[in-house]
């Protein structure tokens, strides 16, 4: 898919190129047929731009990606705003390589130049942020002439792609090394039952539990890695059935009322009289909203108390919305780590989470869960003071809550 896109963009800039060149032949009505260069060495004073340089300047305005234009000393004739994102440097009249300072880029053009040849080139740049872009040089010749008048310069724009590669490779990476440390475990103890320990009931006892943890520890990770692969697939399907909020609060509370005890944790619920009614999938508002909860238990027990309140409230641009909010009141969370708890198998705290069965996986359930309900979550915390998590979904109209 991304060649064809480059394909299409490669081949929408050369149709651009040839009318580029005969509206720059219309406008300068005679060509010299000497043979055109890029300047490189010589930096020569700025030109002020022709006056009738707005026609291509028209002409690349439609294009939706970055597009430079230079004559054939190599001066700037015209540039869209979206190449200012790439080279804030740009002015009219000046030669190129004043801005352009990538040098797969300025390359490019001096062969371009030299060859009267298209070009393409990649090139990464870490100011102000990591970005990756590919560049088409193509030169422009006009009907009838020798030699090119102009040189058409235009970007896509990589950084997406490259980003979800590696973002599909730190998955496959961390997916694998959170498996694979439960697996060596069990098979670390089988192998030790089956020689050394294999007539020691005590010892038998003892590891058979421990290995009954780990793989319940693998079979929850499985299991929310599908969970979280069915709502990525269903992302772009936004429900339609009406959901009211408050049994569903109710159902996880008493869920989670088990874990509770054990943690010796108070949990207060406190619900807005009023029907809230979202459009939502029941089963995946559950399981993101057990994730905050049980996160909740599980790490911010010290606080032994656990505060979620559900109410109306509305969006900054005065939307209505629900919000559900999960309040603990443990240690907190430092604030260099709050951007980043969404992250698959982000962990503040690896060895507590993996001993509290943690799988890393469960906040970004609820971000994907949210995102496909066309709501958000919000966090706020203080060490020392506890964190409380919040979803924030828009309210529906006039539908009935589904039974």
């Amino acid at each position: 898919m991304a060649g064809e896109a480059a394909e299409d963009d490669r081949r929408g800039g050369l149709g651009l190129a040839a009318r580029l060149a005969l509206a720059w032949r219309t406008l300068r009505g005679t060509v010299d047929e000497a043979d055109a260069g890029i300047a490189t060495a010589t930096i020569r004073p700025a030109a002020a731009p022709h006056p009738q340089t707005a026609l291509i300047e028209a002409l690349i305005d439609g294009l939706h990606g970055a597009a430079i234009v230079l004559d054939r000393e190599g001066r700037v004739i015209a540039f869209n705003d979206e190449a200012v994102s790439i080279a804030p440097a740009l002015r009219h009249g000046e030669p190129a390589l004043i801005s352009l300072r990538m040098p797969e880029l300025v390359d490019a053009i001096r062969r371009t130049a030299k060859r009267r040849e298209p070009q393409r080139v990649e090139f990464f740049e870490r100011v102000p942020t990591d970005r990756w872009f590919e560049a088409f040089v193509t030169p422009v010749k006009p009907p009838g002439e020798r030699a090119g008048d102009l040189v058409l310069l235009t970007f896509n724009d990589l950084t997406p792609l490259r980003r979800v590669e590696e973002m599909r490779a730190d998955f496959i990476a961390n997916a694998s090394h959170e498996l694979r440390t439960p697996l060596a475990a069990l098979l670390g103890f089988i192998e030790t039952l089956q020689g050394p320990a294999k007539n020691d009931v005590a010892a038998r006892e003892k590891f058979l539990g421990i290995m009954q943890a780990q793989a319940t520890r693998m079979a929850r990770l499985i299991d929310d890695l599908l969970s979280l692969s069915s709502i990525e697939l269903n992302a772009h399907l936004q429900p339609s059935t009406p959901v009211e909020l408050a049994p569903i609060v109710r159902q996880v509370v008493d869920g989670l009322m088990t874990l509770a005890r054990d943690r010796e944790v108070e949990i207060n619920v406190e619900a807005s009289q009023e029907p809230l009614v979202v459009l939502g999938e029941r089963d995946e508002l559950i399981r993101a909203l057990e994730n905050l909860v049980e996160n909740a238990l599980k790490y911010g027990a010290a606080g032994k108390r656990v505060d979620i309140t559900l109410t109306r409230g509305q969006t900054r641009a005065g939307a209505p919305e629900a919000r559900i909010t999960v309040r603990d009141f443990g240690p907190g969370i430092a604030p260099e780590h709050l951007p980043r708890l969404t992250e698959r198998f982000y962990r503040v705290d690896v060895s507590d989470s993996r001993a509290q069965g943690g799988t890393g996986l469960g906040l970004a359930l609820v971000k994907h869960v949210l995102n496909r309900h066309g709501g958000r979550l919000s966090i706020e915390s203080t060490l020392g003071a506890g964190a409380a998590f919040t979803m924030h979904l828009p309210l529906s109209s006039g539908d009935a809550p589904s039974a």
